[in-house]
Order: C-alpha cells, then sequence, then structure tokens
C-alpha cells in the first residue's frame, strides 16, 4: 500500500454522559480541543489535520484559534462513524485517516507518526505500551497479539490470566488507529457484533468480521492521559503546570 496524503481527524463531540462539553473545557488557559489539535500537528506524516464536531460552539472555538473543522451531524453512534463522515466531507484528498481521540490533549505525536508508518503496509493499525499497574481497572483496555503483531482480542478484563507464571506482559491498548480509506468505508457500514456490544469496545467488531488490526508497542514513554472526568481533567492542568 502506497500511503502518501494521511488525514488527521480529531472527532469531538459535545454531548458526553460523564462529561459534557469537555471539549471546551479550560486546560491552564487553552480548550481541550485547541491542546490535542496543537499536538496533532507537530506530527511530521500527516498531511492535513481536521477536527470532526456535531456542536457550533466547537466548531466556533476551532475556527477561533485557527483550526480547521467540519460539522458532522449529531446522531452518529461513536468517533468512527464521525471520522468516516469527516472523510467523506473531506474529500478526495486523502489514502488513509488517523482517528486521534479528542479528549487526550497530551498525546505525543510521536505516536501518530508510529501509526502513519504503520499504514504503509496495514490497512487497520493502532497501538499499545506495557501496562505495570491498575490492571483490573475496566476503563484500561487491553490487548493480546499473535505472533506476527496483529491483535487477537481486546478486553476490559485482564487478558491474559497467568496461570502458568511465566511472566507474561499486560498490553494497555492506546486509543489512536489508523486506516486505509478503503477500509474505513468497509468498516463504517460492518454490522454491530455480539462482543464488541457486549465489551462496549467498537474495535472488536473488526475482528469479528475477519479482519486484521496491527498493533505495535509504541517506543513512546510519555504519558497520554484520556480525560473522561472532571478528576481526570484536574490531573492534566497538574502535569501542564508543573512541566512534566
Amino acid at each position: 500500500m502506497n500511503v502518501s496524503k494521511i488525514l488527521g481527524i480529531i472527532p469531538a463531540r459535545y454531548a458526553s454522559t460523564r462529561f459534557p462539553g469537555k471539549p471546551l473545557a479550560d486546560i491552564c488557559g487553552k480548550t481541550m480541543i485547541e491542546r490535542v489539535y496543537t499536538q496533532a500537528m507537530k506530527a511530521k506524516l500527516l498531511s492535513d489535520v481536521v477536527v470532526a464536531t456535531d456542536d457550533a460552539r466547537i466548531y466556533d472555538c476551532v475556527k477561533s484559534f485557527g483550526g480547521k473543522v467540519l460539522m458532522t451531524g449529531s446522531e452518529l453512534p461513536n468517533g468512527t462513524a464521525r471520522c468516516h463522515e469527516a472523510a467523506k466531507l473531506y474529500g478526495d484528498r486523502a489514502d488513509s485517516v488517523i482517528n486521534i481521540q479528542g479528549d487526550e490533549p497530551l498525546l505525543d505525536p510521536i505516536m501518530i507518526d508510529e501509526v502513519a508508518e504503520l499504514l504503509s503496509e496495514n490497512y487497520c493499525v493502532t497501538l499499545c505500551r506495557e501496562l505495570t499497574q491498575d490492571f483490573m481497572n475496566p476503563n484500561i483496555v487491553k490487548v493480546v497479539m499473535n505472533l506476527s503483531g496483529d491483535a487477537l482480542y481486546f478486553s476490559r478484563s485482564l487478558i491474559p490470566y497467568e496461570r502458568n507464571k511465566v511472566n507474561q506482559p499486560v498490553y494497555q491498548h492506546i486509543g489512536i488507529y489508523g486506516y486505509s480509506l478503503s477500509f474505513l468505508n468497509k468498516y463504517a457500514a460492518l454490522e454491530p457484533t455480539p462482543l464488541s456490544e457486549s465489551e462496549s469496545l467498537e474495535q472488536l467488531k473488526i475482528l469479528e468480521h475477519g479482519y486484521k488490526i496491527r498493533v505495535k508497542i509504541t517506543s513512546c514513554k510519555s504519558e497520554s492521559i484520556g480525560v473522561d472526568t472532571p478528576e481526570d481533567l484536574q490531573r492534566v492542568r497538574e502535569i501542564i503546570n508543573a512541566g512534566i
């Protein structure tokens, strides 16, 4: 696969069950969406970056700091569907798409470039890192891979279970995805699947339909915190204020 144009899309919706309006939350003088956008723009291998939103307040915010933004439908079920609609609105100017989470203001652009590099030979890719604590936390998604580096399963439960103590590492999934545009079109049309519904993990739909997800263990050592609650937001503020 010859990838020459990779579009970074940041899905950002205002409605959120646990934290409504979080893309506009203030983080040390800048909104969260601006901080995510700024980090994405530092990636070397993206041809362009756009925010995909369903809310005029987020749209206006992105415009105010000079970012690119597309207005998408309000009834889309998840961030992948929003990326798919945004890619269609963007037109045929990209070969592949990287879905960049809009609630990770500390995301290292190195991770974006790692995903971009994987897209040269794979149609669906993501990242992971070794998990060293909090193994039973269901909000931390775990992943196991085969010997080729393709995902076998993602779960909110601890995987693998070590019946035999062989010091098998546990890997935390990092929620950044890369898709070839042709595969994103296929993915968007896939029907929901039992395991994806049970675990509430949309990436399982890909595996259940028989497609592959290549997983890379990131070389990046910096911490990336997904902001799901006001407590997470405060933690990010403290890290930024401390200059870590």
